[in-house]
């Protein structure tokens, strides 16, 4: 027996009924054969964190734009902290970690630099509209590996597209709004656990809230410290899960209530701050004169070759821009637009 069947057979045995068995993965879009040693769950995580756009996010905006301190946030290390937080509920459910740890790390692959302000951008320039979430699908289905993509599996594909909730519930009773597995639920509530909390954290780091600021009823709830919240909703979401054993997520109603009071409140102080949007701004012109220099000029981007024929200029601009990180693109924009003194 193999070592990768003899994971498949030790999933049977010691997972939940509700749990995704990489034995019995739906596959992916090429087949192609089995690895002797890893899990097809494995695998894919493997080639998410050899992925360029995964290494990429070190250096994408999460709140702050090109922060100068170094224990702000950017899009990797909080990619790092919904990674962790879902593998340990992962782990107490008996769910498939390998499943859930794969989607965790690609499911922001698709963001843009300059975080929500970037996004903005290509949605309303881009005819076809600009979500992070779809282009987290495109970049491991088609841009990774000069358009051959990575070729993931079904399951994974499926928690990375379905993985944001935006201002939405964040246990969604539309079971249509859901990953079809219960490891993609789970990276679904661990992602909106791991930013209200580092978020809050880097505001008042930042100084643009006070902890007096943070709503009575969120502390009251969730706690005083930053480990402390994260714990509450960890162990709300375990135990309420548990009790209910019917193959979805629970938690208790004030614990989501309070999380959703703090997510309203980082919305209305912290990512419409003035102080917050008036960079964003900034950051938006930079990416629209991007956008509109490239639809005209050609060469820039030596990728460019690997679309097929009949591709439309703004699908390839769109894909570069949200490829960039916060620096790349400030290189570029300094490059093509601000003039340099003559040199003899």
């Amino acid at each position: 027996m193999s070592i990768r069947k003899s994971i498949e057979a030790l999933e049977e045995k010691i997972l939940s009924p509700f749990a995704a068995k990489a034995a019995k993965s739906r596959g992916r879009l090429r087949p192609e054969p089995e690895c002797a040693i890893r899990t097809c769950f494995q695998r894919d995580r493997d080639r998410i964190i050899h992925s360029k756009a995964f290494r990429r996010l070190k250096h994408k905006t999460q709140v702050f734009l090109s922060p100068g301190g170094d224990h702000y946030r950017t899009r990797l290390t909080h990619t790092l902290e919904v990674a962790q937080i879902a593998r340990t509920m992962a782990r107490a459910l008996k769910l498939n970690e390998d499943l859930t740890e794969a989607i965790a790390l690609g499911h922001d692959l698709g963001h843009t630099p300059f975080g929500h302000a970037g996004e903005a951008v290509l949605n309303a320039l881009h005819p076809e509209g600009f979500k992070h979430y779809e282009q987290s699908l495109r970049v491991v289905d088609f841009l990774e590996k000069d358009g051959r993509g990575l070729n993931l599996t079904f399951e994974v594909r499926d928690g990375i597209l379905k993985h944001s909730k935006g201002k939405g519930p964040i246990l969604p009773s539309e079971t249509q709004e859901a990953p079809s597995t219960l490891e993609g639920q789970l990276v679904r509530v661990a992602d909106i656990i791991a930013y209200i909390n580092h978020d809050l954290d880097d505001a008042l780091r930042a100084g643009i809230i006070r902890t007096q600021d943070i709503p009575a009823r969120c502390i009251k709830v969730l706690g005083h410290k930053h480990s402390t919240r994260i714990d509450t909703m960890v162990k709300s979401l375990l135990q309420y899960t548990i009790k209910a054993h019917d193959g979805r997520l629970h938690m208790a109603p004030e614990v989501v209530e309070a999380m959703e009071t703090l997510r309203d409140f980082l919305f209305e102080r912290v990512y419409e701050a003035p102080v917050v949007y008036k960079e964003f701004s900034k950051a938006k012109k930079i990416l629209r004169e991007l956008y509109e220099y490239l639809l005209t000029e050609g060469g820039i981007w030596d990728k460019e070759d690997i679309y097929p024929p009949g591709t439309s200029r703004h699908r390839m601009v769109c894909d570069f821009i949200a490829g960039m990180t916060d620096r790349y693109a400030l290189a570029l924009y300094e490059r093509l637009f601000i003039p340099r003194p003559w040199a003899t």
